[in-house]
């Protein structure tokens, strides 16, 4: 009997492999699951930035969607970048449609530099549409003072925010400390409680898709049957991993080497 666990990646391209698609097709393959891709947009994107970008139309989302649950069904499912309200709603709708578990979003606002990613309109729908389907949440810092209404600049203050965020919108909230706050931990709260993942700070300038990794592998975990702390925990491992081994290619901070050991 076939228990190979599968997983999707809701995403856009990233034409140079360190991000989006790309990275996350790569990082679930080496967590040890069946990777399917649906793709939002695609872009003309290196190790130093996005120099075109080309959406795929809802209805064309709609039918990848479609193809991918009739014929193999996703155990786990992770959301990125989405940029339109429009294509919003297509995999909203196709999530509820299929009564899809296991979705980790990753809600692509801000980036940790503090420049926004996505227009308003996007992010109300995201908020509105695709985050009370999550059952967790990666925000950075930026994403979580948006997500919480508040300012956060210390870990006291991720414990607030992550709090609001949880109860707000009922789910899972994985908020990411980064380097502005306290190096590589990051914050879980889930049912009322708190917990941290404390790892060490790598210092390695290829950082491209970091974010992209993190939720995959979180995915790629819940796939395979961990519950949300393990799938953490071992998705935290394998980014250190990652980051330790990045290599050093391009001209950018990226992209992270996404191959470097198995999770069994």
């Amino acid at each position: 009997m076939n228990d190979m666990k599968t997983c999707l990646t809701i995403a856009g391209s990233d034409s140079s492999g360190g991000a989006g698609i790309q990275a996350d097709l790569k990082t679930m393959t080496v967590n040890g699951v069946y990777a399917m891709s649906v793709i939002t947009a695609l872009t003309a994107q290196n190790t130093q930035g996005v120099t075109g970008i080309v959406d795929v139309t809802p209805e064309f989302i709609r039918d990848q969607m479609d193809a991918v649950f009739t014929d193999i069904y996703p155990d786990a499912i992770k959301i990125g970048m989405v940029s339109s309200p429009e294509i919003v709603e297509a995999i909203a709708r196709s999530l509820e449609k299929y009564d899809a578990k296991n979705i980790v979003l990753d809600p692509v606002m801000v980036a940790t530099s503090g420049a926004k990613l996505l227009k308003e309109e996007a992010m109300d729908s995201l908020i509105n549409r695709l985050i009370p389907l999550a059952d967790v949440i990666t925000p950075n810092i930026p994403e979580g003072e948006i997500l919480s209404g508040m300012e956060i600049k210390n870990e006291d203050e991720m414990l607030k925010a992550a709090e609001v965020i949880g109860e707000k919108y009922a789910c899972a909230v994985l908020l990411k400390g980064g380097h502005s706050i306290n190096d590589a931990n990051d914050l879980l709260y889930k049912d009322g409680k708190f917990k941290w993942y404390r790892t060490e700070r790598i210092n390695n300038p290829n950082t491209h898709g970091t974010g992209c990794t993190l939720s995959s592998a979180i995915a790629a975990n819940l796939a395979k049957g961990n519950d949300l702390d393990e799938a953490i925990a071992n998705a935290k491992d394998y980014l250190t991993g990652a980051l330790r081994a990045g290599l050093d290619l391009g001209k950018g901070s990226g992209p992270l080497m996404h191959n470097y050991k198995i999770l069994k």
